[in-house]
């Protein structure tokens, strides 16, 4: 799949993003398993609340590109396939971050800490993939964000400040506006 420039700043802001969360988890340092396991219980109930708000914000920013094309179909200015592929990618961006975000509730309300049969040894790998899912669907997040920010910008310039120069505009059509 070819990436717009505006799609791989995204990316890069994603990257970056995900970079300095996993840091921070780096600078902890190495826990021992009962350490985990605390960390866990600690930490648990704002993972959830992690995910929680990244599944509405996913649910949010899907009604969101609803009305994005709705103005941009509705204007008088034409759009090139390239912004509804644009548009695409986010949507399929961002299901795929609500799903996870779902899913990774669902993972983490297990009540691992609460088992006697669960080896101490297994709360340091539980404890890091738990931090990882949360950085990567933090990142995930980020990434649709910025994705809809640039197709926002997009449809300002267009739409808005009418830029029929802009590389999303149909130029096509130009002249028959202007005919009218």
């Amino acid at each position: 799949m070819a990436f717009s420039n505006h799609t791989k700043r995204a990316l890069i802001g994603g990257i970056i993003s995900l970079f300095i969360i996993l840091l921070g988890t780096f600078l902890l340092g190495e826990l021992s398993g009962y350490e985990a396991k605390i960390l866990i219980k600690k930490s648990l109930s704002g993972l959830n609340t992690l995910c929680n708000t990244i599944v509405l914000a996913s649910a949010t920013i899907l009604a969101l590109l609803l009305t994005v094309l709705s103005i941009s179909s509705n204007s008088k200015s034409k759009l090139k396939k390239d912004y509804y592929l644009q548009v695409l990618q986010i949507a399929k961006l961002d299901t795929i971050v609500f799903i996870a975000s779902i899913i990774s509730f669902l993972i983490l309300n297990l009540p691992l800490t609460e088992s006697d049969t669960v080896p101490n040894n297994w709360f340091n790998f539980i404890y890091y993939t738990s931090l990882a899912i949360s950085s990567i669907l933090s990142s995930g997040l980020i990434v649709v964000v910025l994705m809809l920010y640039n197709t926002i910008v997009s449809i300002i310039k267009i739409i808005g400040l009418g830029m029929h120069n802009h590389p999303l505009a149909d130029k096509t059509n130009i002249k028959k506006e202007f005919d009218e």
